[in-house]
């Protein structure tokens, strides 16, 4: 990392997730803002096409070029990096991300143009029913933030399951893209590299009260939220902190394997 009082990152990418539809579907709830060095974060449009808004397929291929460039950027992006601790012991799983996005893929194909998680949900396409969780099920993470629910947990208002199930192969997709290049976090390490891009796992309810909502629609105003917050952690050198959250010893090694929120104290 960078020396203490100096900035980790020279611009910050907030996205407000939706896992509705299709990868190439064209969803309004999936928004995207930037801030870069001190400027104020600002909407980022879809490349022109015939689609009004973003895609998942669309925001994968996009951040891959953002994350080459030289500009050091964190990201936040709005789901789940990973299961509960359970999942991994019911399915006898190794307690390895990476290997557990190649598996989670395997069966849950939901970056396939048109592919849905519905449709693996219902058995109409990967295998799905081999690698299920519980609803009760929830993350150390998710247990602290107390508003946050089960990945597993669909068909409810606030739900992330969709968007979670959706949008791991695409957190692979990127991973296998960007070579090396990228640390996620915190699973390639609590205390990312000096001048590393990070994508992180982000939850905007932790702070879209505190900022004024102005003309933003709720799925813009969460992806600012995430994009001015880590701006202003940066600014105000708080931000390293939050790579090291005060998690108990005896359970890091869990929090490293079922990921952590960035800013959750």
């Amino acid at each position: 990392m960078k020396p203490k009082g100096q900035k980790l990152f020279d611009r910050y990418v907030g996205i407000d997730y939706s896992g509705a539809q299709t990868p190439t579907s064209s969803l309004p709830g999936l928004r995207v803002y930037m801030a870069e060095g001190l400027g104020a974060p600002y909407e980022v449009a879809p490349p022109r096409s015939a689609k009004k808004y973003w895609t998942r397929k669309g925001i994968a291929q996009w951040l891959i070029d953002r994350l080459i460039e030289s500009p050091v950027t964190l990201v936040g992006i709005d789901h789940a990096f990973s299961f509960p601790i359970s999942y991994f012991r019911r399915h006898s799983l190794p307690l390895d991300w990476p290997g557990f996005l190649d598996d989670f893929h395997r069966h849950w194909p939901t970056d396939g143009d048109h592919a849905s998680v519905d449709l693996v949900r219902h058995g109409n396409l990967g295998n799905g029913a081999l690698r299920t969780g519980v609803s009760t099920w929830r993350r150390l993470a998710d247990q602290h933030a107390r508003t946050a629910k089960s990945p597993f947990h669909f068909d409810v208002q606030g739900s992330v399951a969709k968007s979670t199930h959706s949008g791991l192969p695409w957190l692979r997709f990127i991973r296998h893209a960007a070579k090396g290049r990228v640390h996620f976090w915190p699973f390639d390490g609590w205390e990312p590299p000096r001048r590393a891009s990070v994508i992180a796992e982000a939850y905007p309810a932790l702070w879209n009260r505190t900022f004024p909502r102005e003309d933003r629609t709720p799925d813009q105003h969460d992806a600012w939220c995430i994009a001015s917050w880590m701006q202003r952690a940066d600014r105000d050198h708080t931000l390293p902190l939050c790579f090291q959250p005060q998690i108990p010893g005896n359970r890091l090694d869990t929090a490293s394997i079922e990921g952590w929120i960035l800013g959750l104290a």
